[in-house]
């Protein structure tokens, strides 16, 4: 019995240790704007936004941080990862959860720490039902992940203004987030470039509000190649295509903003 209970517990932790794929979402049951909020915030995660993704509003991202991951962004160029989102999909009868480990190793790159799974562990405790779903990549793909050949790395980010309180520019932002020396905020897309969402899957719709990294006078977004590819892991390149104008579409919304 103790060889028994020996070789499953070696089985246990062999594959958890050498385990690859990573979900980038996990899947619950649907609840209200007001109840994933209260949940966030009896776990110790504060709420930043709630944000209509599409104009009937069946589609809404509920943006939230937490003391640990504004901690783990505070190294330059590593703010985009400060914030949490849940989709709340009215459409499809559930709540999508991005993983902060999935992002965490996608936004973190040579800084990513092992921390960022208790912020996992912590919304799967809060929510109680969540299951990861089929939307993975390999980890060894996700730290220096990229679409495909000529396409952008994390690193590849754009550049869109430069100057002085440049986070006063934004009139209307949808939140924003003081993140060490760097400021994070989120920014509305037009109706009809938001459209994408609907074409290539709305249930990872919670990759929206953009947000825009301002630090040491430079307003920085994450190339919107990079960015739609790591939010949409089963993005095909058919899929891309028709979504080809896009990531210009929204490189150029942005920057109007700050004129």
């Amino acid at each position: 019995m103790n060889k028994i209970i020996a070789f499953l517990v070696v089985s246990i932790l062999t594959t958890s240790v050498f385990a690859k794929e990573v979900s980038a979402y996990f899947t619950g049951k649907l609840r209200t704007e007001s109840a994933v909020a209260q949940t966030l915030t009896k776990a110790g995660f504060d709420v930043l936004a709630i944000y209509s993704v599409d104009k009937r509003g069946k589609l809404k991202t509920v943006i939230f941080t937490s003391p640990l991951q504004k901690q783990l962004s505070s190294k330059e160029g590593r703010g985009f990862y400060a914030v949490g989102r849940v989709l709340i999909n009215t459409k499809d009868k559930e709540i999508k959860v991005a993983n902060p480990n999935y992002f965490g190793h996608a936004f973190l790159q040579d800084d990513y720490s092992a921390k960022a799974h208790e912020i996992t562990n912590k919304l799967l405790s809060a929510f109680g039902d969540l299951v990861a779903d089929d939307n993975k990549l390999d980890k060894s793909d996700l730290d220096g992940y990229h679409f495909m050949f000529g396409m952008p790395y994390y690193e590849d980010m754009i550049t869109i203004a430069k100057g002085s309180n440049l986070a006063k520019k934004v009139s209307n932002p949808i939140f924003s987030l003081k993140v060490g020396n760097a400021t994070l905020i989120g920014v509305e897309l037009k109706k009809r470039t938001k459209k994408f969402v609907k074409k290539v899957g709305s249930n990872n719709g919670a990759l929206l509000p953009y947000t825009v990294l301002i630090e040491d006078g430079k307003a920085k977004i994450l190339d919107p190649k990079y960015y739609l590819a790591i939010s949409y892991p089963k993005l095909s390149m058919s899929d891309f295509t028709r979504i080809a104008t896009v990531p210009d579409a929204i490189e150029k919304e942005i920057t109007k903003l700050f004129r």
